[in-house]
């Protein structure tokens, strides 16, 4: 539940810094970015400290090397964190993170089924309904920049579609 609440609060006090006047924040995919790489530092840093052998223990057991796993996993998610926060890696970013989540779900659910899994997050609806949340997160991140690109590049194709892109 932590991640979940971790990029709650953090995209809406950024979409509220924007309100208020920060200039750099009144972009609702900005705000999302740095939500989504404050949870993924807090799931990637939990690959290493407090949850480390909980996280060895939902990795199914058909898999080889568990702790190599949660180490590579962790590794790749606060990577990932750190590429949201630069526009020219966000879409890269948003994109191998949207993989990883949909990669890493059978180990939520094997741990679900296993009762390897403790908290309020060891129902699968619950957990499935997460990843969801965050899986549509960071995909609105892609799709958000795939659009714009889209639009920057008929603008240049169509100087009459220039002014449909201004904001």
């Amino acid at each position: 539940m932590e991640p979940l609440i971790t990029l709650a609060v953090v995209t809406t006090a950024l979409l509220a810094l924007g309100a208020a006047g920060v200039r750099r924040l009144r972009s609702w995919p900005l705000a999302l970015r740095g939500g989504l790489a404050a949870m993924f530092t807090l799931t990637g840093v939990s690959h290493f400290v407090g949850l480390r052998e909980e996280l060895i223990a939902m990795v199914p057991p058909a898999l080889p090397a568990p702790d190599l796993l949660v180490t590579v996993t962790g590794i790749l998610e606060l990577a990932g964190a750190a590429g949201l926060l630069w526009a020219r890696t966000s879409p890269w970013s948003a994109a191998g993170l949207s993989a990883l989540l949909v990669a890493m779900f059978p180990a939520n659910v094997y741990a679900i089924t296993t009762g390897a899994s403790a908290g309020f997050t060891e129902s699968l609806p619950i957990r499935t309904a997460m990843q969801a949340v965050f899986l549509a997160a960071t995909l609105a991140v892609l799709v958000h920049h795939l659009r714009a690109r889209r639009a920057a590049a008929t603008a240049v194709d169509r100087p009459d579609a220039r002014e449909a892109v201004r904001p």
